[in-house]
């Protein structure tokens, strides 16, 4: 009977480590989604961009498809002086043009060479368009900005805030004609659905600064 008793109280504090496990496991689960969720974000910035009104810049990869002419089709940067080298036409303008109007470029000067060029540019990495990030985060810097990326998206990027980080006095500094503008961000409320004005569409050479 005793034993039946002890064995009864070893299986109940089996059951209480198990439960204390899967528990622990739920956590570590969390921690897991975090970084999967800050892995994605990092595939965000390297994503490539179907919108047809984004304007090329400098620094920019590009990847340029003739039809049926793979010795002329490939994928290059966007040097800093704006041009881009391809064969059979050197260099050809490409910063300040948008993807229809750098495939239009290009087909009118293949025309000489080939017959009817059908020609597609995708923009596979956005270099040109930047953030920053700066103050109480795990990785302040500076940070690829993407069609469409908010506020949200931008902090997703930088590991999470240091153990000082203000994330309810968050502000964002922008240069609107000629004047810096300063706008609010309240992590905390935003995230709580309080405030979703404030997760604003960020612009190129915006810098959020967490206090």
């Amino acid at each position: 009977m005793g034993r039946g008793i002890d064995g009864l109280v070893a299986f109940a504090a089996m059951l209480r480590c198990s439960r204390a496990a899967k528990a622990q496991q739920g956590t570590s689960g969390s921690k897991v989604s975090i970084a999967l969720n800050e892995n994605g974000s990092k595939e965000i910035q390297n994503r490539a961009t179907n919108d047809p009104s984004y304007v090329i810049g400098p620094e920019d990869v590009l990847d340029i498809s003739v039809w049926k002419e793979p010795e002329v089709s490939r994928v290059v940067p966007v040097r800093p002086d704006g041009r881009i080298s391809l064969p059979l036409l050197s260099d050809v303008q490409a910063a300040g043009l948008t993807p229809t109007q750098l495939a239009a470029r290009i087909s009118e000067g293949l025309t000489e060479f080939i017959s009817g060029p059908q020609v597609t540019v995708i923009v596979t990495t956005i270099n040109s368009q930047r953030i920053y990030i700066v103050g109480e985060m795990a990785r302040p810097g500076t940070y690829p900005l993407v069609p469409g990326m908010t506020v949200l998206q931008a902090l997703s990027n930088a590991g999470g805030f240091t153990l000082f980080a203000d994330i309810k006095n968050i502000y964002i500094l922008r240069q609107e004609n000629g004047k810096q503008v300063k706008y609010p961000f309240n992590f905390k409320d935003v995230i709580k659905g309080k405030k979703p004005e404030q997760n604003v569409g960020l612009k190129t050479g915006d810098t959020i600064i967490i206090p």
